[in-house]
């Protein structure tokens, strides 16, 4: 292919290159992998005779959905043997962005087949027509439907019921950096419901809890624990933001790596904490 040839498929690709990478990230939870498979998209572009693609931003939402269709085949093995419990890479969002889909939301769609999710996030959350969504993934529009609807029930319970503000999540967020570190239990116990849930991702590479941690006491405890080392190493703030739609914070800890960590929040109380220390999972946010 002429250097011309590439520019002139990077000219109408490019712009679509983000809501490409949206749609694979959700897809697959990881942001290597959408962008490996959305470059490979770009690469299949540049051989097709562009001049027949009558709707190129339809025949890409193809080509992506079928390569991570295919991709998540194999991702579905690697989790079953991974080391503790597995979250989504952490995506943080600028000051413009919003999230369509939040860190709870992406784990209960790893709960759903393929081609539930793909039906579920094509339709509900980027507008896809079902004929479209059928002519990608070779079913009847009717069997998109079901899907759909199917995938929609099983997440209906990880919507939330009230959006928390924006300002007044990242107020929470930095009050409780502030709590775990100086080791205030009094003030951390206050922002936590009684039946809080906690999720540490470290993959089998940096220390973590191996299970989720459930209900305040024992989150309570654990923080507990953390604060000595907090105390001892440091654990510097580097910001607040809205981590995969969660109001949250990125950190540099003892060991020099980074760290996010999201809270779901409901009636002024945290009822979810997200870790991840993954270093595999923080790469793209150095």
């Amino acid at each position: 292919m002429s250097p011309h040839q590439r520019e002139d498929a990077a000219i109408s690709f490019d712009p679509l290159r983000p809501r490409l990478v949206r749609i694979a990230y959700r897809m697959l939870g990881s942001v290597a992998d959408a962008e490996d498979v959305v470059q490979e998209a770009f690469i299949r572009w540049m051989r097709v005779d562009r001049a027949e693609v009558r709707e190129p931003e339809a025949f890409l939402r193809r080509t992506v959905t079928r390569l991570c269709l295919d991709h998540a085949k194999s991702a579905r093995v690697q989790r079953e043997h991974y080391v503790g419990p597995w979250l989504p890479e952490p995506v943080i969002e600028d000051e413009e962005e919003q999230e369509d889909v939040t860190l709870p939301l992406m784990l209960a769609l790893e709960r759903l087949s393929p081609l539930e999710r793909a039906a579920f996030l094509l339709h509900d959350v980027f507008g896809v027509s079902f004929e479209e969504i059928a002519a990608t993934i070779d079913r009847e529009p009717a069997a998109c439907r079901q899907l759909a609807a199917r995938a929609r029930d099983h997440v209906r319970q990880s919507r939330p019921r009230f959006e928390v503000e924006k300002q007044r999540g990242l107020e929470i967020a930095s009050a409780f950096f502030a709590a775990s570190r100086t080791g205030d239990m009094t003030a951390l116990s206050a922002m936590l419901a009684a039946d809080v849930s906690m999720h540490a991702d470290g993959g089998g590479k940096r220390s973590a809890a191996v299970a989720e941690v459930l209900g305040r006491r024992n989150v309570l405890l654990f923080h507990k624990a953390l604060a000595v080392l907090f105390r001892k190493h440091g654990s510097q703030l580097v910001r607040t933001a809205l981590i995969s739609g969660l109001p949250g914070f990125v950190t540099r800890e003892a060991d020099g790596e980074l760290q996010t960590t999201a809270f779901e929040i409901e009636a002024g109380r945290i009822i979810g904490i997200y870790v991840v220390r993954n270093p595999d999972k923080l790469r793209h946010l150095h």
